[in-house]
């Protein structure tokens, strides 16, 4: 199968300068590069054609011996090594595509010159809140202080001495970054000079020393929605430090942990409660009241016989559910208690009435003894 001509392959014309050329290759380089088109074997093919068709235009006695002979210019051996050598040129434009495919994937970007590499944002800070089971419940608009590095206002985060400016950096050129040819690889650093930030202060600001922030204590109003959970981040953009030298700021994380409850327990949106009642109480029944987290009461019927563990559910009684118009469930678990101190008289009482019990007043125990019995082959 005969090869395209390379000239078509980039889509320039055969007087097509040096820029022309690059600026082809690399649009092409980026649109068909492997790690764009995973798994694409036609945009691998595609690609490989792209870098061969350039490596032989970009080179001026490649590109001439080409024009004159064609791809038999390259053919066994000829053409001095053929398309697949590297020059300085290539593997400068190939280091200028990764930066821009990576940056790109991975939401860096490339950085512009003029003093904008190494302005980083500024960091993000943590900030911890305690909140109580209540004000989960219902929400709250809270005031809370957080020391941090914020814009330097006498020389308004350029670092430099009022009525002074940075300079750029004569090293880089204001890049922030150097270049530096090790076979046919580019190196790129970060420039000595400037530690990356593309510019340098020759006057520096007496009052934050050349940084551009200084350190304070910032109020911030904080709205807890209803029904956060424990552990839950709230993120607020912007509010973190402030970037160096005039960069973005960071932004604020705050993490919420809910206060153990006294008598609440809680699993997602739905509340626990144990309650305690009385042996009679448990027999003969009787009615609870619960207190829930809305300042109201919860009034429960409790049967007669109930037994020790029962649980009951009050319906839309437990905590919002975040960001909806739902509402988890109460339960409520009654726990029998058994009498302690008893007197001669209600010893006798219990004694008498355990007389007169039979299997229908107390069936689970009576049901779990038979069963032992049968258990051990009918022995007594």
């Amino acid at each position: 199968m005969s090869k395209r001509d390379y000239y078509e392959v980039l889509g320039v014309a055969k007087n097509a300068d040096e820029a022309a050329l690059k600026s082809a290759f690399r649009k092409l380089a980026m649109q068909y590069h492997p790690d764009k088109n995973p798994g694409d074997a036609e945009a691998e093919k595609k690609f490989k054609e792209i870098n061969e068709a350039y490596q032989v235009l970009s080179d001026g006695q490649k590109r001439a011996a080409y024009d004159r002979f064609g791809h038999a210019a390259f053919e066994n051996g000829g053409g001095g090594g053929g398309p697949g050598g590297f020059g300085p040129d290539f593997a400068s434009s190939m280091s200028d595509i990764f930066e821009d495919i990576f940056g790109d994937v991975f939401g860096g970007g490339r950085r512009g010159g003029g003093g904008q590499r190494g302005r980083e944002r500024g960091a993000d800070l943590r900030y911890n809140l305690e909140i109580s089971l209540e004000e989960a419940y219902s929400g709250k608009d809270m005031t809370i202080k957080v020391p941090t590095a914020i814009l330097c206002e006498a020389c308004s985060g350029s670092g430099a001495k009022p009525g002074s400016k940075p300079k750029p950096c004569g090293t880089c050129g204001g890049l922030g970054r150097v270049r530096a040819m090790q076979g046919f690889f580019t190196i790129e650093r970060t420039c000595p000079t400037c530690q990356g930030r593309g510019e340098v202060i020759d006057d520096p600001c007496r009052v934050c020393s050349g940084g551009g922030r200084v350190t304070r204590d910032i109020t911030l109003s904080v709205e807890i929605p209803a029904g956060v959970e424990d552990g839950t981040r709230m993120r607020l953009a912007g509010k973190g430090e402030a970037g160096a030298r005039g960069a973005p700021p960071g932004d604020l994380y705050i993490f919420l942990s809910v206060k153990p409850h006294g008598f609440f327990s809680r699993d997602g949106a739905d509340l626990f409660c144990r309650v305690p009642i009385s042996m009679v109480a448990a027999a003969l029944g009787t009615e609870i009241k619960v207190p829930t987290l809305d300042g109201r009461e919860a009034v429960i019927k409790v049967p007669e016989g109930t037994q020790s563990g029962k649980q009951f559910r009050q319906r839309a009684k437990g905590m919002p559910v975040l960001r909806s118009k739902e509402v988890g469930d109460l339960y409520v678990q009654v726990l029998v208690e058994t009498p302690q101190n008893l007197t001669r008289r209600q010893r006798e009482l219990l004694q008498e009435f355990e007389k007169d019990s039979s299997h229908a007043t107390s069936p689970e125990s009576a049901g779990f003894f038979s069963r032992v019995k049968d258990f051990f082959g009918g022995a007594s």
